[in-house]
C-alpha cells in the first residue's frame, strides 16, 4: 500500500502593521492607541508597532506590510513632526512599498479635510493603497485655549478607531490587502 503523504499545513507569513502617530494634546495619541489595541487583539499573528513620528523612519516603513498614519490637524494641515517623519522617509521606502495598503486618522478642531490631502498625496506619491476613507475625528477646538489644552477622545470615536485598526490587521493576517 502507498504510504500516504501528510496534508500540507499551510503557514501563513507574519505581517506587520506600523502606526506612525505624532499628538500635542493627547487626542491623535488616544486615537492611534486604540487603532493599536485593536489590532493587536484582533489578529496575534500580526505583529503591531506603534511608533512616535520622531522615532519612525525608512527602516520601520520598510518592515512593515501596511501602515496606519495619525496626525492632529495643525493650521489646516498635517503637524510638522508627522511631515518630518515623511521628509526623512519618503526616498528612503520610494519604490519599494508600492501595493501596500495604509489608512489614515485626523484629529481635527475644524475639518481635517486638508491634513487628510496632505497624507494622502504623500501616500499616492509612494504609490500606497488606500484600504479606507480618512477616519477624521473633529474635537471643535477653535479658540487658543481649546485647541492646547488636553484632548478627550470620545467613546464612539474611539471604537471608530477600534475597528479601522481592526480591519486592517485582519485583512492583512488574511492576505486581502
Amino acid at each position: 500500500m502507498p504510504r500516504r503523504r501528510p496534508y500540507a499545513v499551510a503557514m501563513r507569513t507574519p505581517k506587520t502593521l506600523l502606526i506612525v502617530y505624532h499628538s500635542m494634546t493627547g487626542g491623535t495619541r488616544q486615537m492611534a492607541e486604540a487603532a493599536c489595541a485593536a489590532a493587536q487583539a484582533a489578529d496575534p499573528a500580526v505583529a503591531v508597532r506603534l511608533l512616535h513620528a520622531s522615532e519612525a523612519g525608512a527602516a520601520d516603513m520598510l518592515a512593515a506590510d501596511g501602515y496606519l498614519f495619525a496626525t492632529p490637524e495643525n493650521l489646516a494641515a498635517i503637524s510638522g513632526q508627522l511631515k518630518d517623519f515623511f521628509d526623512r522617509s519618503y526616498y528612503g521606502v520610494l519604490d519599494q512599498v508600492n501595493g501596500r495598503p495604509y489608512a489614515l486618522l485626523v484629529c481635527a478642531g475644524s475639518d481635517g479635510q486638508n491634513a487628510a490631502r496632505q497624507m494622502a498625496r504623500i501616500a499616492t506619491g509612494w504609490r500606497l493603497k488606500a484600504i479606507a476613507e480618512p477616519l477624521i475625528v473633529c474635537t471643535h477646538a477653535q479658540t487658543p485655549e481649546a485647541i492646547l489644552a488636553p484632548k478627550q477622545i470620545g467613546a464612539d470615536d474611539l471604537a471608530r478607531c477600534q475597528a479601522l485598526g481592526e480591519a486592517l490587521a485582519v485583512g492583512l493576517g488574511m492576505g486581502v490587502f
